[in-house]
Order: structure tokens, then sequence, then C-alpha cells
């Protein structure tokens, strides 16, 4: 069982890094589009991990748990990848609608060397 542990804690190292990398770039970029794309990758990219790290959890202590206790984990199983599945379709559909209705505000990207968007507007 030991594998497990270790499994888990790097799954949750691995999530710890991206999610750091989103709060950087959160600081670190000049404009609202590539903030946001800092935000939107890295943490999805860190969820998919540290959700991965819950199911091993899950799966770990279920085989061990007696036939009372099974549900729970299945339950925990269940609930963790309903909750990956909306964050996988949530996080880019809110990314974009923020990124849409920042550009009809009138924000420009800085730094844009091609601005395809500069016709098309109305």
């Amino acid at each position: 069982m030991e594998g497990v542990i270790i499994a888990m804690i790097v799954l949750i190292a691995i999530s710890s890094f991206f999610i750091a990398l989103g709060c950087i770039g959160l600081h670190r970029f000049p404009d609202v589009y590539t903030r946001l794309h800092a935000a939107t990758k890295t943490t999805t990219f860190g969820m998919i991990f540290f959700s991965a790290a819950v199911i091993l959890f899950g799966f770990w202590r279920f085989f061990e748990a007696d036939e009372v206790n099974k549900g729970a984990y299945l339950t925990l199983i269940g609930h963790t990848l309903v909750a990956l599945i909306l964050l996988l379709i949530t996080n880019p559909t809110g990314a974009h609608a923020i990124a849409r209705a920042a550009r009809r505000s009138g924000i420009k990207p800085e730094q844009a060397v091609i601005d395809e968007f500069e016709e098309v507007e109305p």
C-alpha cells in the first residue's frame, strides 16, 4: 500500500505545481486574455491530477473497507468524477465567455501582432 500513498502524493504535488503556475500567471501576465489563459489552463490541468489522487484514494480505501463503508467510497469516487467532468466543461466555457465579454467591451490584447477580431466587429 505504500506505492498507493506515494502515487497520491506525487499526483497532489503535480496538481499543486500547476495551480501555483496559474497563480503566478495571474500576477505576471499583462492583460486579461493572457491572465485568463494562465488561470484556466493550469487550474484545469491541476484539478485533473488532484481528482485522480482523490479517485485513487477512494479505490484504495474501497478495497480495504468493510462492507458497511464501501458505499461511502463509491460515492466519493462518483462525486469526484462528476465534479471533474463539470469542471472540464464549465472552466473553458466560462473563460471563453469572459474573454468574449472583455473583447466586446473594448479591451484589446496587449502586444498582439495580429488582431483578427478587429475586422469582424460590427
